[in-house]
């Protein structure tokens, strides 16, 4: 018997947004199947994979990102080294000296960091905030003004802060935001209903739904997304058609099989390429559930998940 193949397309579709300006604008999102289904529709923005660090400087206790950055002396240089690295579509900047539980860094501080990044790259730019949702809501949009025309995407719009950081951010200075919730389909729909409420347009935001390493409770993160990508293509619900952009790498980073010692477990194997497997894991398994761009840390697995798209779609 001969097979017939059945291509699953839906009428309704992933909303398409922008990020960057000029020749190396991206854009996220506007797909019509299910996630890496290129074998039933052209996938019209194939997933991206961003590189991220921190404005305290690349880690350097990971042998690899300290050789790859090594004679970038200033953020700038930073920034721009990042921005080379291979399958790097976009450049991650996190303001973690910012935190008022950590440095407390000042808001002009931090504000003039980003304009020195930001003058160092052509390639998109996220930038993620301290993660205090006050101290964003304040960070966020002193940020969103000083690099107005930029066309940046800033992480992450909460419960807690999204009022000011929608307003200040996307209406004031037509910056892109990410509306970050924690792994429940009901709490995404939510805040991207108050948000659109606030005048923000589809095309401006995308969701940040949580993230786990793999083997660390991400069956809930993969039931999440795949829940979000169906209830948005199958239902066509307008409110959980964003594109979903996942930053991993503290996740993947932080577990035991990426940072236990290799004198403590010498069968695991050099504990770098362990934390490179782990990070390679969680982001094909990101992209798998419906993630339309991860955030990664060590340039060999940016390297690895941007060729391991580029076979798939």
């Amino acid at each position: 018997m001969s097979f017939t193949k059945s291509p699953q397309v839906f009428s309704s579709k992933v909303t398409e947004i922008e990020i960057g300006t000029g020749s190396e604008a991206v854009r996220l999102g506007g797909e019509n199947t299910l996630p890496l289904y290129s074998f039933d529709a052209d996938t019209k923005n194939p997933p991206l994979v961003g590189i991220d660090f921190s404005d305290k400087g690349p880690d350097t206790d990971i042998p690899g990102v300290a050789a790859f950055f090594a004679g970038a002396d200033t953020l700038g240089a930073v920034a721009k080294r990042a921005s080379e690295a291979e399958g790097a579509s976009f450049v991650c900047f996190s303001l973690n000296s910012a935190d008022p539980n950590g440095d407390d860094e000042a808001v002009d501080v931090s504000v003039a960091k980003c304009k020195e990044v930001a003058d160092a790259v052509t390639k998109p730019l996220v930038i993620q905030g301290s993660g205090n949702a006050e101290k964003d809501a304040e960070l966020l949009g002193a940020v969103a003004e000083a690099l107005s025309g930029k066309n940046v995407l800033l992480m992450s719009a909460v419960e807690d802060n999204y009022k000011g950081i929608a307003v200040g951010a996307v209406l004031a200075y037509g910056q892109k935001i990410a509306a970050e919730s924690a792994v429940d389909i009901n709490l995404a729909k939510q805040l991207n209903v108050m948000i659109g409420q606030q005048g923000v347009s589809s095309d401006s935001y995308v969701m940040h739904v949580g993230n786990a390493a793999a083997g660390y409770g991400f069956e809930y993160v993969a039931s999440a997304m795949e829940r979000i990508r169906g209830a948005g293509l199958s239902q066509n619900d307008d409110m959980l058609q964003a594109p979903i952009l996942t930053p991993l790498a503290a996740d993947a980073w932080s577990v035991k099989e990426s940072i236990a010692p290799e004198e403590d477990f010498p069968e695991w194997g050099p504990a770098e390429e362990r934390g490179i497997n782990m990070e390679v894991s969680t982001a094909m398994a990101c992209l798998a559930s419906g993630s339309n761009a991860v955030i990664l840390k060590h340039p060999e697995s940016v390297k690895t998940v941007a060729a391991l798209v580029g076979e798939l779609v």
